[in-house]
């Protein structure tokens, strides 16, 4: 019987000689295995460069390994990997390669292995110890390493630490860079002050900053639904404001006018913010032309009637960019044939949406100002007459008077660029054409004459002429046609577009796919007409070609009285031949 309850006691209450042993085993087999799992660490190649080695090894002597382990593993796994790269950055140096052509190469390289082993969950598993690693916080402050996540988190947006790491630039003031980040759509937060850094910056910088950033702001307010709608709400409440609400409305024409070629159906968000939902019959006429990028006869005479009455809808419903292109493509592309009968209804309308101001006060209308829309449209009824019926030259040239005081109106340069782009992309005419500079071209430098806003398009169309190969012409021939094209680039860089027009002919001169006579040609006539004072920005971008002495080396004269040198003494430049 003693023993019976001696057994129970030793079973059943602690302290006992049984359950100490028991205690002791297990304790030992933790030891073990934590030994274990930090020598499977000590064994990575140079674990001792780890940031995680000191708490590591803690670990390890806590559980009674043997040190003369951990120097062993250490030692044999220590292959030198970050001071071999360290050495061989120094042997660069000192053979004479600059510092930071050195440092581009080891950042570029890493970049590069780290782009190719990145692994997202091993990424996600920094944070299991809680808080934002010190080296993280560090790495955000340079540029170099910025780039490296905003190009991982678009390769893997469902990682937790890029997200965040995302969130983290945003937070230190780095918000205008990461636009093109589609991870900075899934945070409201970033999301909203990326929306904020951009706006602002399209408002203060104008045109140029629209032309250069635009493709990424677009790909960012268009990554879904949920954005463009957010975006759009936001800048049509912004669009109220007296100063600078002309340019965040432009700014929605060009968000809509974008994700509409992106092959996204904007078209109720468009019409809803646009106040359709008053007029359901002008709403339901523009829903069905807009979705299908096609103009209905019917549909279109139902808005004739209601922009015809003494109350009509308000003007913004049908300043949508889709709709004015699609009315300036039927009226002016070369073949499109309009029914006479419904030709007046497309023009009233055009010349409605571009010429009619409506005042409004506390958000009612008070007005309607249709001053300018009967000379409006007479011009465009004119100058879309004169486009369809004389497509050659020689039919147009009697009528160039008339047609010059026709692109006066926007409207009007606008379909006679449209029309001019279809007749010269034809590829027959450049060959059947004898003139040095063609009549068409003629028009393009009279409207990049009274209209900057559309040098950029003007700029496009030459550049598309200017590339394309024209095989079936002789080759002196087609230098001379390509020297006609630089002509005319130089008209719109005379006209305000030095910037654009420097920048294309920079890139063609770099990337040596142009022959260097063009460049010369190029060089020698934007010389002729340039004056004092230059822009630090132009003088940048043209002083490479005016310093290259394969361009510019037979226009100098000995006695230094050439346009060559006058331009670097203007801008107080030595000349160092390239």
């Amino acid at each position: 019987m003693a023993d019976y309850e001696d057994d129970n006691v030793s079973d059943e209450y602690p302290g006992s000689p049984d359950m100490e042993l028991m205690e002791e085993e297990e304790d030992e087999e933790e030891k073990q295995a934590m030994q274990a799992e930090c020598c499977q660490k000590f064994a990575t190649t140079d674990y001792i460069m780890e940031p995680t080695m000191f708490p590591v090894l803690q670990k390890y002597l806590s559980a009674g390994g043997a040190p003369e382990k951990v120097v062993e593993l250490l030692s044999e796994n220590y292959h030198a990997v970050a001071q071999t790269i360290n050495v061989l950055a120094e042997w660069l140096i000192h053979s004479g390669v600059k510092i930071s052509e050195v440092q581009d190469m080891v950042e570029a390289h890493l970049k590069e292995m780290i782009l190719k082993n990145f692994d997202p969950k091993k990424a996600d598993s920094i944070f299991t110890d809680g808080g934002t690693p010190d080296w993280l916080s560090k790495m955000i402050l340079f540029p170099t390493w910025r780039t490296l996540f905003y190009k991982l988190a678009e390769d893997y947006p469902d990682c937790l630490m890029l997200n965040f790491t995302i969130k983290l630039i945003s937070d230190a003031g780095f918000q205008g860079e990461i636009t093109s980040v589609s991870t900075a759509c899934h945070q409201i937060e970033v999301f909203s002050r990326v929306l904020r850094t951009s706006i602002s910056g399209f408002l203060e910088g104008g045109e140029e900053a629209l032309d250069k950033h635009l493709q990424e702001f677009t790909k960012m307010v268009c990554h879904g639904e949920h954005t463009y709608l957010y975006s759009q709400i936001l800048m049509h409440n912004l669009a109220r404001e007296l100063k600078g609400g002309s340019n965040v409305r432009r700014l929605c024409q060009e968000l809509q006018k974008c994700a509409t070629e992106k092959g996204l159906d904007v078209t109720p968000i468009t019409l809803s913010l646009s106040g359709a939902a008053a007029y359901p019959r002008a709403c339901q006429a523009l829903s069905s032309m807009l979705s299908r990028k096609a103009l209905n006869p019917a549909d279109m005479t139902q808005l004739f009637k209601m922009y015809s009455e003494p109350d009509p809808p308000p003007v913004d419903l049908i300043r949508v960019p889709v709709f004015l292109d699609l009315l300036i493509e039927t009226l002016f592309k070369p073949g499109s044939h309009v029914n006479p009968d419904h030709k007046h209804k497309y023009i009233h309308l055009l010349a409605y949406a571009v010429s009619v101001h409506e005042a409004h006060r506390k958000g009612n209308r008070k007005g309607v100002n249709k001053e300018e829309l009967k000379q409006t449209a007479q011009a465009l009824d004119k100058t879309q007459s004169l486009c369809q019926h004389h497509r050659g030259a020689s039919d147009l040239i009697a009528d160039v008077g008339t047609l010059f005081g026709c692109l006066k109106f926007p409207v009007c340069a606008m379909g006679v660029l449209r029309w001019v782009d279809h007749t010269v992309s034809e590829p027959s005419y450049f060959k059947l054409n004898t003139d040095h500079t063609p009549l068409h071209l003629v028009l393009v430098d009279e409207i990049g004459t009274n209209h900057p806003l559309l040098h950029t398009k003007a700029l496009d169309l030459l550049i598309r002429l200017f590339e394309s190969t024209y095989d079936e012409l002789d080759v002196l021939v087609r230098l001379e046609l390509k020297k006609m094209l630089l002509d005319r680039m130089v008209h719109l860089l005379s006209r305000g577009s030095a910037i654009p027009v420097v920048t294309y002919v920079r890139k063609c001169s770099e990337q040596q796919d142009v022959d260097i006579s063009l460049i010369r040609h190029f060089v020698t006539e934007v010389l002729d007409v340039i004056a004092p004072p230059y822009t630090p920005e132009f003088v940048q971008l043209f002083l490479p070609l005016i310093e290259n002495h394969d361009i510019t080396g037979i226009l100098r004269t000995d006695d230094g009285s050439d346009p060559v040198t006058e331009f670097l003494n203007q801008c107080g430049t030595i000349p160092a031949w390239t």
